[in-house]
């Protein structure tokens, strides 16, 4: 089994030895799973081009580590434990026998539907185990899958189809999130008028017992497709350096980019990172609320967990149906040990009011985690106290899509906890800061370029149809290094603070600050549920503070601004004071939950105009409101 470090002196330890001898430590790590034919080189790599390479030669296939390999020791665990929308519905759960039948089944499905090796296949479904199975069959027949998020619009999906040449589309008839019907089948028939001419199938889950419109030209049912299907399926040989999946991510141009992993490197990093990122024990049930369509989803909910025979939780509805204790009725029923979620929904949760919380007994949680952006202080206080009751050591993770794994990290119970501070760098993974002309920053608090000086197994190896891009975007900055995009600050004992993608950090009068650091300090007003703060042009500084800002009420708009940036004045200093702070009753954001700064900025500086398609964000129209009430 993977190592799991269990005490600072071996994470000290461990750490030295992977940066010292990476290729020694990370043959240690890969030697633990199954491999059709054993690699020939550890590692080949330059940042220039670049061109990485990891366990070169070697041939395995990744369905095979994450369930062939487990069915003597643990064919009876639990592998998969789905949680419904509605309370009152029964979970459902597949053993790692069940699984690895219905795995086979699915792929035996897509390859009597003419689907093989390298062809491309979308996802476009809600949070169903149909969508774990489907991701598993695709890596069993050595197709690549690429999932979208069933709440983008059909321009959006179509894009992503269209760049991936995809040769089927896996989508459910309607999804359920609270209390809302969506109808995913409609959105994919509408993708399908606009382009997708690459699309042979699209294979319909039946999720509720809604109509939905039909073609016999291409769409067929999951349930009569692959329930016919023998529970064997041979797994396909891959190289190492195979294309897994593809993830599409928003790019600054507004073109979304093809994040491509890979098979060996993705398989091995993922397994490590999350057997030790959560102290993972035989017996223990994990549960990831991200949603599948986001490489959280991808890495720690489906691949990391299952390559590590874990109990991976997954559920179909949102944090506060039917009500604001959702998330802590399913801890409590099926006794979570890891709990990992986003400090969006800590938030949202944390505004609804303590009662949700305080009745709610969780001695079975172990270790709580946080992704998807910085964690304010007061969110992160909240969830220690409230959820963990102090007792359940909080890892907040930073990592990326283009990352494949967790990079930055506490390791709970092991390393100590920071609030706002992701800490320390996992083993193998050699971060720097930078200054603007790339030179290395040495001395501790200090503030500088998030980089990573040397190659981790999970990495991006490029993206999809078009590498000079990814050349571009994450290695032309600085040489012989990725560039994250993130400014990150380092105090005094060496622990990194995420401060804020490069672009979220304002130069006010020649001070470098992040809108992380600012929000913090706004949102430590008692009247503040959350904000986003961005730079604007500003006639003397340079650029100058805006800030929008959602209250519980606001009964005098100019006493709660004087509260505010008395507020920020006590927090950092009169120099992050905002310039401009606009209340709004919502801000623009993600379907993932993050807040579309860009957007914000552009409004700021009053170009509205050139916002680009903002169709596939959770809330569009707080858009034009926000424009409509700009100071």
């Amino acid at each position: 089994m993977t190592l799991q470090i269990r005490s600072l002196n071996q994470y000290k330890e461990v750490y030295k030895q992977s940066v010292e001898h990476p290729e020694k430590f990370w043959d240690e790590q890969a030697e633990t799973f199954f491999w059709r034919k054993p690699y020939s080189k550890t590692l080949e790599w330059e940042f220039d081009t670049p061109s990485v390479q990891w366990f070169i030669d070697g041939k395995l296939n990744i369905t095979e580590n994450c369930l062939d390999r487990h069915i003597e020791d643990r064919g009876d665990q639990v592998a998969i434990l789905w949680e419904a929308n509605e309370p009152d519905e029964d979970s459902i759960t597949y053993t790692y026998t069940e699984l690895l039948a219905k795995v086979c089944q699915t792929a035996n499905a897509l390859k009597e539907m003419g689907i093989g090796k390298g062809d491309r296949v979308i996802f476009y479904m809600p949070m169903v185990p149909e969508l774990a199975i489907g991701l598993l069959a695709c890596a069993r027949i050595g197709a690549v899958h690429s999932v979208v998020f069933a709440g983008f619009s059909a321009q959006a999906l179509a894009d992503r189809v269209d760049d991936a040449q995809a040769k089927a589309i896996i989508c459910s008839d309607y999804s359920r999130r609270g209390t809302k019907m969506i109808p995913v089948k409609d959105v994919v028939d509408e993708a399908m008028n606009i382009s997708c001419n690459s699309v042979e199938h699209v294979l319909v889950h039946k999720n509720t017992t809604q109509e939905v419109n039909w073609s016999d030209d291409v769409d067929s049912w999951w349930h009569e497709q692959v329930d016919c299907q023998e529970q064997t399926c041979p797994a396909e040989e891959m190289d190492s350096e195979d294309m897994l999946f593809i993830l599409y991510t928003s790019g600054s141009t507004g073109k979304p980019k093809g994040v491509v992993h890979t098979c060996g490197g993705y398989m091995v990093y993922t397994c490590f990172s999350f057997r030790n990122v959560f102290q993972y024990q035989d017996g223990d049930v994990y549960w990831c609320t991200a949603d599948i369509g986001w490489i959280t989803g991808h890495s720690y909910i489906v691949y990391g967990p299952l390559l590590a025979g874990a109990t991976t939780m997954m559920y179909e509805g949102v944090p506060n149906y039917p009500t604001p204790s959702r998330f802590w009725e399913i801890c409590q029923k099926h006794k979570v040990n890891q709990f990992y979620t986003a400090p969006t929904a800590i938030r949202a949760l944390m505004a609804c009011g303590n009662e949700w919380i305080d009745d709610r007994e969780m001695p079975s949680l172990k270790v709580l985690g946080s992704v998807g952006e910085p964690i304010n202080e007061e969110a992160w206080h909240w969830y220690d106290e409230k959820v963990g009751r102090g007792k359940a050591p909080i890892v907040d993770t930073w990592w990326q899509t283009e990352t494949g794994g967790i990079l930055l990290t506490p390791l709970p119970g092991i390393t100590d906890t920071k609030p706002t501070y992701a800490s320390y760098p996992m083993p193998g993974v050699q971060p720097v800061l930078v200054n603007n002309e790339g030179e290395l920053i040495e001395e501790n608090n200090a503030e500088g370029l998030l980089c990573i000086k040397f190659p981790w197994p999970s990495m991006i190896r490029t993206t999809y149809g078009d590498h000079e891009r990814c050349k571009n975007v994450y290695f032309s900055s600085f040489k012989g290094m990725y560039f994250t995009g993130d400014g990150a600050r380092r105090d005094e004992d060496g622990r990194i603070r995420v401060i804020g993608r490069v672009d979220d950090v304002i130069n006010v009068s020649g001070h470098r600050m992040g809108t992380a650091e600012v929000e913090n300090a706004i949102n430590e007003h008692p009247g503040v549920i959350e904000s986003a703060v961005v730079g604007y042009p500003h006639d003397i500084k340079g650029q100058g503070i805006y800030a929008y800002v959602i209250c519980q009420d606001v009964l005098d708009a100019k006493t709660m601004q004087d509260e505010i940036c008395a507020t920020v004045r006590k927090e950092i200093g009169p120099i992050a004071k905002p310039d401009v702070i606009q209340f709004v009753s919502g801000l623009p954001k993600t379907r993932s939950g993050k807040i579309m700064r860009r957007i914000l900025r552009k409004i700021a500086c009053k170009d509205e105009k050139s916002l680009g398609d903002i169709s596939t964000l959770l809330n569009p129209d707080v858009v034009q409101e926000i424009i409509d009430t700009r100071k």
